[in-house]
């Protein structure tokens, strides 16, 4: 107790107040999920009060995580009508492919120059893992390490105005780019170009991992074109 009376928290070694952000984060993630894997498809009309029953949530948090996933990209908010899974035109994402292709050429020369030693070692511990799930037949676990390689290249580059493009880019192409792997030649052939990149990162032949890049987007443009 203190002073006044009031049991002080601190000092009896009680619970702090509930963190919301951790509530908030997993129907974030868990919606996000779902749409990559295309459990909720693209146009489809997200009913709050099916959701919440799916996920166990009530409509508040859910309504949040909607609205944060909207700020994303990946959902369309439209009046009267409601929230709903973005649906992008086939030029919508050749587009949007090209300038990230762009954004990861130069990223590509910059890390090169840029990055530590040990960040690379983080990169190629990601590298690993992917791998790793690339062989067990993990497919979403292997997209998110596939995703966070890119992310973690373009981060070397230490240009903040680059890596927040990049992540706007990544974030609203998430479910374009899952179903660029489907299919056992699709995958490998991704698998295959990781590994040059990987190759490219660690010799610091920013020229060489650039132009890998550079393949590596104008193929995922390729594996997905005749699909969206």
């Amino acid at each position: 107790m203190d002073e006044t009376g009031r049991l002080d928290w601190k000092a009896e070694g009680g619970p702090g107040p509930i963190q919301r952000t951790v509530l908030h984060d997993t129907i974030v993630s868990h919606l996000r999920d779902m749409i990559i894997e295309g459990i909720l498809e693209p146009g489809i009309r997200l009913h709050e009060g099916q959701l919440g029953e799916r996920l166990g949530v009530s409509r508040t948090p859910l309504r949040e995580a909607i609205k944060f996933l909207a700020s994303e990209g990946l959902v369309e908010l439209t009046p009267s009508r409601g929230a709903s899974v973005k649906r992008f035109s086939g030029k919508d994402v050749e587009d949007m492919l090209s300038v990230l292709r762009t954004l990861e050429e130069l990223a590509g020369k910059l890390a090169c120059q840029l990055g530590s030693d040990a960040e690379i070692a983080e990169v190629r511990a990601l590298h690993d893992e992917m791998v790793r799930c690339y062989r067990v037949g993990d497919r979403l676990q292997y997209y998110k390490l596939n995703q966070a390689i890119h992310t973690a290249i373009v981060r070397l580059t230490k240009n903040a105005s680059l890596s927040e493009m990049h992540h706007m880019l990544q974030t609203r192409l998430k479910r374009i780019r899952f179903i660029g792997h489907e299919g056992p030649e699709k995958w490998a052939a991704a698998v295959a170009e990781h590994e040059e990149m990987i190759a490219a990162l660690e010799a610091r032949d920013g020229a060489r991992l650039s132009k890998i890049l550079g393949r590596h987007l104008a193929n995922a443009w390729e594996r997905v074109r005749d699909v969206v």
